[in-house]
């Protein structure tokens, strides 16, 4: 604890080159996806790819984290992706590249990240004092805001004059650089139950990890909520290429630009949760606000011509604060009430159930697309988003695990 800004330091300058770096090969498939196709099913089936390992796997790869140990359980899985990644760039530069074989690596990537992200996630409060996590999430979502930024802008121009398979190479490269950096640190693990060490009970342990989620009045609801939001907004952000491409009719910087706008958002909307005013405040209501800012935004690109592209940009950053501020403030939520030897679990299966209602979602966006259109299902979309939020707020057992929240609490 006493050196935990050395700690940090190393973490996150190996992070940001490597977030970057996947950032950047991330946005070049979709866009090349998008370029070569044009069709929401392929956009669609690519982020499915994506998202089902991580979807399959989150109930099962939370007990493994936090019995292994965290530090080589993330080079383990970075490494896992920069081979994943060298293969798809051999697949490239052979010219054999089809596009199921990207979607079978893109799902194979989706498995490192399934175990890289909740032990990266649980691993923060064994390294930093309490009152420094929201700041801490704030420079995460500071991060990812600004590969956000940098990755559609570099992807958008690399694909235009590099091969795909030079532009893949990046990521094995940043893959590198983060390893490097977490062999400089020490992550302590928690306190463990001898007997669950020495043989596991895989199901129970899952069980465990859904109790300490539901048993603590109110986080139960937010968690329900928050799996409702995330139906409507991932087949959203899935539409947003089409959106620029189809309704505004955009080019393919016009596709990196949208991503830009919501970049720099998040941008601020990281910095904004290190101020002290934010690290204090009700974190529940923090999490209501924002969502229903999210929400609004998502309505009112649905309501713009199809000449309102910079109205689309402005709202796309607004929305951007919004999301940031959500999730900072939601890691912030379990970090501080759930005890550091379940992390592991909770934060893998808050990935895997938020995400596993969206399946459907993502599945029908080519319906939506062509039936629904895309401007109405943004309407739709916001407008769910703001209700779920609005009727959150009314739940007693919510607003006093809000005003809970209030400074910073340990668990109990």
């Amino acid at each position: 604890m006493q050196n935990w800004k050395r700690t940090f330091y190393l973490i996150w300058s190996g992070e940001l080159i490597s977030t970057l770096t996947s950032s950047i090969v991330g946005y070049a498939v979709v866009f090349w996806l998008s370029v070569e196709t044009k069709s929401a099913e392929v956009l669609t089936y690519a982020m499915l790819a994506s998202l089902l390992p991580q979807v399959l796997l989150g109930m099962f790869t939370g007990v493994f984290v936090d019995r292994w140990h965290r530090k080589w359980t993330m080079i383990g899985a970075d490494s896992f992706i920069a081979l994943c990644t060298g293969i798809l760039s051999i697949l490239f530069y052979t010219g054999i590249a089809e596009i199921w074989q990207v979607y079978i690596l893109l799902a194979m990537r989706s498995i490192g990240s399934a175990f890289h992200t909740p032990a990266m996630q649980a691993s923060i409060p064994l390294l930093a004092p309490e009152s420094q996590l929201m700041h801490i999430s704030g420079v995460n979502q500071i991060i990812y805001s600004i590969c956000n930024i940098a990755g559609p802008a570099i992807a958008a121009v690399l694909i235009t004059i590099m091969d795909m398979s030079y532009v893949l190479l990046l990521d094995i490269g940043g893959a590198v650089i983060a390893c490097s950096a977490l062999l400089f640190v020490t992550i302590p693990n928690p306190k463990k139950n001898v007997d669950v060490m020495k043989q596991p009970h895989i199901f129970k342990e899952i069980k465990e990890g859904l109790s300490a989620i539901f048993e603590k009045r109110g986080l139960g609801w937010i968690f329900t909520f928050d799996i409702i939001s995330t139906f409507f907004v991932l087949p959203i952000a899935a539409l947003f290429p089409l959106m620029t491409l189809n309704y505004f009719e955009g080019k393919t910087f016009d596709m990196s630009l949208v991503e830009i706008v919501w970049g720099i958002g998040s941008l601020a909307g990281g910095g904004l949760l290190g101020i002290r005013k934010m690290k204090l405040a009700n974190k529940v209501l923090i999490i209501n606000i924002a969502d229903i800012v999210l929400g609004l935004m998502f309505m009112l690109s649905g309501l713009l011509p199809p000449s309102g592209f910079i109205g689309f940009l402005i709202f796309m950053s607004l929305g951007g604060v919004a999301g940031a501020i959500f999730m900072g403030a939601f890691t912030v939520i379990l970090q501080t009430q759930i005890s550091s030897e379940k992390l592991g679990r909770v934060f893998a299966m808050y990935g895997s159930i938020t995400l596993l209602p969206s399946i459907p979602g993502l599945l029908a966006t080519s319906f939506i697309a062509e039936n629904i259109g895309l401007p109405h299902s943004f309407i739709i979309a916001g407008f769910a988003i703001i209700c779920s939020a609005v009727i959150l707020l009314f739940i007693p057992s919510v607003r006093k695990l809000g005003r809970s929240t209030i400074g910073l609490q340990s668990p109990e």
